[in-house]
């Protein structure tokens, strides 16, 4: 059993690990434990919490948003925020490190299954609705995001009665995680990433 450390940036996010995550990945033999960092995500705070988590695992990943990353540089990528992750942790925690960002929010992953979300909320027309909105993004929950007004999060917030940490999870619980990656080709790397560790 491969044991992996999970720093996430909050309590939606370690929920969805517990409740979501951890039961998937546990089949394939990996054990994942979700650390919440409590939001204010940056790389110093970051290095620091790796510091602390790394030596109790055989790897330590990571689960922040993009969106919430604060202190980004300009012209910052995904690529870039996780590598300025690697750059910056202590050299014992290097070669046990998988650093990954979210596109651009967890609540990106939920608008895999329109279905999922008007199930969960009890409204049946927030299904056309969360269809509209994937069609404008090519069918990618993870390019859901055209401002700060506008972010996955925000939308659901303003247009339904989505609960960050109750409804979050459970939609994530009732979409699956085969059908999340099927729809987020970042989301769906990362987990190979995870399940190749055991080989």
């Amino acid at each position: 059993m491969v044991r992996i450390g999970i720093s996430v940036e909050g309590q939606t996010e370690e929920i969805f690990v517990k409740k979501v995550l951890a039961p998937y990945l546990v089949v394939k033999n990996i054990n994942i434990t979700p650390i919440s960092i409590g939001g204010g995500v940056n790389v110093d705070k970051v290095k620091s919490e790796l510091k602390k988590i790394a030596f109790n695992f055989d790897y330590v990943t990571t689960l922040y948003d993009f969106y919430g990353f604060s202190r980004k540089e300009d012209e910052e990528t995904k690529g870039s925020l996780e590598q300025r992750i690697i750059d910056a942790v202590h050299d014992g925690v290097k070669d046990k490190l998988i650093p990954y960002i979210q596109m651009h929010e967890f609540e990106g992953l939920l608008f895999s299954s329109p279905e999922a979300i008007a199930k969960v909320l009890m409204d049946e027309q927030l299904s056309e609705w969360a269809t509209e909105i994937l069609n404008k993004f090519n069918n990618n929950p993870e390019l859901i995001n055209d401002s700060v007004e506008t972010a996955p999060s925000k939308r659901l917030e303003r247009d339904t009665s989505y609960q960050k940490t109750t409804h979050g999870p459970n939609i994530a619980k009732a979409i699956g995680i085969d059908k999340i990656r099927a729809m987020c080709p970042e989301f769906d790397a990362w987990l190979s990433q995870l399940e190749g560790l055991q080989s």
